[in-house]
Order: structure tokens, then sequence, then C-alpha cells
């Protein structure tokens, strides 16, 4: 048997006495080390049309992107990729090509580029498609509350823009494009 949490062991002891009939505490908590956040490919493809919105003027090359902020050189051109495909940016090949926006910051919703860069938003199994092996789906409401929350935390991006993370932010554009 595994070591009793004792996080888990305060959560229930102060903030649902009386409300648990069994011994919880009986119970092994496997520890599960997951947690709700964006991946690496999306932060990225935010930073570099954060980067390209703060560059009004030119082209932007992934070279100068990656040595801004000091990422992968590698997984930037992955990323600028996707943009493109998406219509977030265009690309100019050739000597002297780059990158730049393929629309106006203002247009370029957050919730929208993290829809599409994001490939799963299963927060537990019973969001999985497919047969959940969750003893408890169907009855069970937290689903539903992880819905709304999801909802709700898309919902907050969407009333973003580009525009928004760059426009006169003159501290961000100081310290990337003197890094860059």
């Amino acid at each position: 048997m595994l070591p009793k949490n004792k996080y888990h062991q305060y959560l229930f002891q102060t903030l649902l006495p009386g409300r648990i009939k069994s011994n919880i505490f009986d119970t092994a908590f496997i520890p599960v080390r997951q947690s709700v956040r964006l991946t690496v490919y999306t932060d990225y493809a935010l930073r570099l049309l954060m980067y390209v919105a703060l560059k009004k003027e030119g082209l932007v090359t992934i070279q100068e992107v990656a040595g801004a902020y000091g990422i992968s050189r590698n997984h930037l051109m992955k990323v600028a990729y996707d943009l493109g495909r998406f219509g977030y940016l265009e690309t100019v090949r050739g000597r002297g090509g780059g990158l730049r926006l393929a629309r106006a910051p203002e247009k370029i919703g957050l919730g929208d580029v993290v829809r599409r860069m994001e490939e799963d938003f299963t927060l537990v199994e019973c969001f999985a498609t497919g047969a959940s092996t969750c003893r408890i789906d169907g009855p069970c409401r937290l689903q539903h509350v992880l819905n709304d929350a999801l909802k709700a935390y898309l919902g907050v991006l969407d009333r973003y823009s580009l525009a928004d993370l760059t426009t006169r932010n003159t501290g961000l554009a100081k310290l990337l494009l003197v890094a860059g």
C-alpha cells in the first residue's frame, strides 16, 4: 500500500468534515502529475505571433525569433509552418525571405490560435472519445463542471486578440527586438 497523501488528508479533514461516511484514508492515493496547461507548441506559436506583431515593418526570420526567446529554431520552424497553414502568417521564401502577419493583429484571436494549435483538451479520461474505463462515468457530474471550466477558459481567451498583447507594449518590444 502507498503512503497516505498528507494533502488529501488535510483537504478531507478540513474542508469536508462529516461529509464522508467511510474512511477514505484506507484507500491508496496514486500520485498523478498531470496539469492543465498549454503545450510548448502552443506557447511557441503565441510567442512567434507576438514577435512578428511587434516587428511592424519588414520580415522576421525564424533565427531572429529563436534568438530573442532563446528557444529551438527547429521547433519554431514547425510552428511557423502550421501558423502559415492556418492563415496567421505569410511566409516569404528565398533570399531575404521571412515571416509576416497574414492579417491584422486585431483579427487574430487568442482563443482561435489556442484551439488550432492544441491537439487535445482532454482534461479527464471521460472527455476522450471512445470507451471510458471510469467506473463513475454516467452519473458523475465532474465532467460537466470541468467542461464548463474549459469553456470559461477558452471564453476568456476569445475576448483577447494578438493586438491586446502587443499594441503599445513598449516594454516587450524593447526586450524582444533588442534581444533579437
